[in-house]
């Protein structure tokens, strides 16, 4: 029967159903194909159409009934307020970073790659060859595969001078992702309610990690050179922090890489407290003008505890890193990681590992310094260019981002709507401020897609500055 013959029935059955109280059976199908003299097929095929617009509903083996009308009423979930209790720890909502913007906006919030800059011959590839091998139906250890402890210990080895004992293997535990690895050494090294020493500002997702550890974060002033070492010196003194979260390389959002001298400072203050340094190299392949100089290659004593990740060079899709970290340290930070995942993925530490050890992945870094120099240089030239009232102190020598100073007068978040509005997303600096922020600030990514419209982008910043600091 026709699309016609079905309508017609639906059409019938409605006025039916109109005068017919909720929970009445309809007629069953015999007698509706010899009401309407159409097929089985027609009248089932009307009867799916009255079921998904809600006002029948089959019962298999039963029948199908006329459907109560539901009023639309808010949902009261009140009852979970008593449940849940007050917060520990308030978390700091998701910033800007993490926001999936739309293709057709010109997108400089970001702190992921785009596609074009990741390996993406060699993932797909590994990930034929590591469905095909026993990673992808085999249970891995606890600290993570072999093979891939062994790499990154002793990729972080080649960096260790004289005089320094490399780590061995086992000291690496392989994670699912760096955020991951914050969240379980806070847990660990920290723990609630005791002092974490951190970068002013730092890597919201730091921040993030401490709240949810319960740690008090305790701000430490830095900029594009680093921390202050008096200042690092005073916070140890007056909080009696035993761990300190850093960037020495490439840091987000600064771009800041420290000089020898001060990571000589650093050092020595967290020997001299018997403290921790956690040091997170996210950008260690990064590296566009210099190379990372990992201060845990400086390190046999254990005091330095090092997270390195692949899931931003190596792809969104394999979430992991590893944490080398020497003695008992080692230990807690182990036993916590198993407590929240157990292991971590066989097949994607297989295919990290695969990528990394192919000859074509240093080929790709290379070629990755060239594309990132590019970016940076053609979005900092648009900055200089359009955007006249900020002020861009340093080119980072490596990373992903600008960090850019705006004159004191602007409101962020206004500026933030009105660049969106005009088609360009922009990260606010304040989230990268564990405390009130000390100036106002912009963290523009060059590593995002269509870099030939950072010139457009930055015209648009700046006409929007402009406006904004006339109201």
């Amino acid at each position: 029967m026709s699309n016609d013959s079905s309508s017609k029935i639906v059409a019938g059955l409605r006025a039916w159903l109109a005068g017919a109280p909720p929970g009445t059976k309809l007629p069953s199908t015999r007698a509706l194909v010899a009401q309407y003299g159409a097929s089985p097929v027609t009248v089932q095929k009307a009867l799916r159409t009255l079921t998904s617009q809600g006002v029948v509903e089959s019962r298999p083996g039963v029948g199908t009934f006329v459907r109560a009308v539901r009023v639309a009423r808010p949902n009261d979930y009140g009852w979970q307020t008593a449940a849940l209790g007050s917060p520990k720890n308030r978390t700091p909502q998701l910033p800007t970073a993490l926001r999936t913007a739309p293709n057709d906006v010109i997108a400089l919030h970001s702190g992921y790659p785009e596609r074009e800059l990741l390996p993406e011959r060699l993932v797909r590839a590994a990930f034929t060859r590591a469905a095909r091998s026993g990673a992808a139906i085999s249970r891995p250890p606890a600290a993570g595969i072999p093979e891939l402890q062994a790499w990154f210990t002793t990729e972080l080895g080649t960096a260790v001078p004289a005089g320094v004992a490399p780590p061995a293997p086992s000291d690496a535990i392989v994670l699912p992702g760096s955020q991951s690895g914050l969240s379980t050494a806070f847990r660990a090294l920290v723990g609630a309610g005791r002092p974490l020493l951190v970068e002013s500002p730092t890597y919201w997702g730091a921040i993030l990690a401490a709240a949810q550890a319960g740690a008090q974060v305790v701000p430490v002033p830095s900029g594009i050179r680093g921390p202050d070492p008096d200042e690092l010196a005073r916070a140890f003194e007056r909080t009696g922090a035993r761990a300190l979260y850093a960037q020495p390389n490439f840091a987000n959002p600064t771009g800041a890489r420290w000089t020898p001298e001060l990571a000589d400072q650093v050092l020595e203050n967290v020997r001299r407290h018997r403290a921790f340094l956690i040091e997170d190299d996210w950008a260690h392949d990064f590296g566009i003008t210099a190379d990372p100089a990992p201060l845990a290659a400086r390190d046999d004593a254990g005091h330095v505890v090092y997270l390195r990740s692949l899931t931003k060079s190596v792809s969104p899709a394999v979430r992991i890193a590893g944490i080398v970290a020497r003695g008992p340290a080692r230990e807690r930070i182990l036993a916590d990681a198993q407590s929240v995942s157990m292991y971590v993925s066989g097949t994607l530490q297989a295919v990290a590992l695969d990528v990394v050890t192919q000859p074509a992945w240093r080929t790709h870094l290379r070629n990755l310094r060239q594309q990132l120099a590019a970016r940076r240089d053609l979005l900092a030239e648009a900055i200089r260019d359009h955007i006249p009232t900020a002020h861009l102190e340093a080119v980072p020598q490596g990373g992903l981002n600008l960090w850019v100073r705006l004159p004191d007068t602007t409101d962020v978040a206004k500026l933030v709507q009105n660049c969106e509005a005009d088609g360009v997303v922009i990260a606010p600096g304040d989230e990268w401020f564990p405390a009130e922020p000390t100036g106002h600030y912009l963290r523009l990514n060059y590593s995002g897609p269509n870099p030939g419209a950072f010139p457009d982008g930055a015209r648009t910043i700046g006409r929007a500055l402009a406006r904004n600091s006339r109201s």
